[in-house]
């Protein structure tokens, strides 16, 4: 009697043995089996595949299923992408030509000898014409940035040569209303996509051009540990504080911005370009003193 409860017992141990040695086989291949499904799914090579209806197994049923998915969707994204892609791409060229010859066209007339009120209407027909042709390529930029069509390349740039190059552009138009435009030269170097940056600071320092009237306009660097500060500071009209909150928004236009020319894209695009790149815009204005926009971007 001893004996048989001995040998049982010892049968008993090794099925459990063996028991838990299979459990273990089991939930390694399970293991294997899930990690190849992530793998594959993260290089895009995921293929859906059938299993038994064991636990083990329903579970990479499920798995498999919510990769399928997970893989068709990431699909229909690229997909759309791409139509996004094309369908920019064609407002793109098909809106250039026709803008550029209103332009043209309205500066042959301006040419002519035309009565006075005809003159100032052609001067009119100009104005929005050039202003439609920053709309379009404004939201065209922004489109490409927003939908991952162009990417920012982040390389180490030198700051100083940005914003000289940007000072150039935007002098006449400030000589020309008699106020004055200055940079404190700099030799810092910072992490950015220098022609996205150039459109950054060129949106905000031409806002500043534009709503100053009189006094100056002054751009300054200061170095800090992780990032470099770009202050452009100017004496112009000042945004209201229940306006600050919303003046990056898309098409967003203080009660002192609707009497200038504009359609409120640019600082949008600007805080879009520095955020991909790592940085942050402040702002600081009161009505009448002028506003200081601060740009923070990543030191090299």
């Amino acid at each position: 009697m001893k004996t048989a409860f001995l040998v049982a017992g010892i049968i008993l141990m090794a099925s459990a043995v063996i028991l838990t040695v299979i459990d273990k086989i089991r939930m390694r291949r399970l293991i294997r089996s899930l990690t190849k499904m992530l793998d594959d799914a993260m290089k895009g090579d995921f293929k859906e595949t059938r299993f038994d209806e064991s636990d083990m197994s329903y579970l990479e049923s499920k798995m498999s299923e919510y990769l399928s998915r997970s893989v068709l969707s990431a699909r229909q994204v690229e997909e759309e992408k791409d139509r996004i892609k094309s369908l920019i791409s064609d407002i793109s060229h098909q809106t250039k030509t026709p803008v550029s010859n209103l332009i043209l066209y309205s500066e042959l007339l301006a040419e002519e000898d035309l009565p006075e009120s005809a003159g100032e209407k052609v001067a009119s027909i100009r104005s929005q014409s050039e202003k439609l042709k920053f709309l379009i390529d404004s939201l065209v930029k922004i489109s490409r940035l927003e939908n991952g069509i162009i990417s920012l390349n982040i390389i180490e740039t030198d700051l100083g040569s940005i914003i000289s190059e940007v000072c150039s552009e935007l002098r006449p138009k400030a000589e020309e209303k008699g106020i004055g435009l200055f940079f404190e030269d700099t030799d810092t170097k910072i992490k950015c996509d220098p022609k996205w940056t150039y459109e950054a600071f060129l949106n905000i320092v031409d806002n500043a051009v534009k709503y100053t009237d009189k006094g100056e306009i002054r751009i300054s660097v200061t170095d800090y540990e992780m990032y470099v500060k770009t202050d452009i500071k100017d004496t112009g009209t000042g945004i209201a504080e229940s306006e600050l909150q919303n003046i990056f928004g898309r098409f967003s236009r203080g009660e002192n911005a609707s009497r200038k020319e504009g359609v409120g894209i640019g600082l949008f695009l600007s805080r879009e370009i520095v955020t991909g790149e790592g940085g942050y815009i402040t702002v600081d204005s009161k009505i009448g003193e002028g506003s200081c926009f601060s740009v923070l971007l990543p030191r090299a």
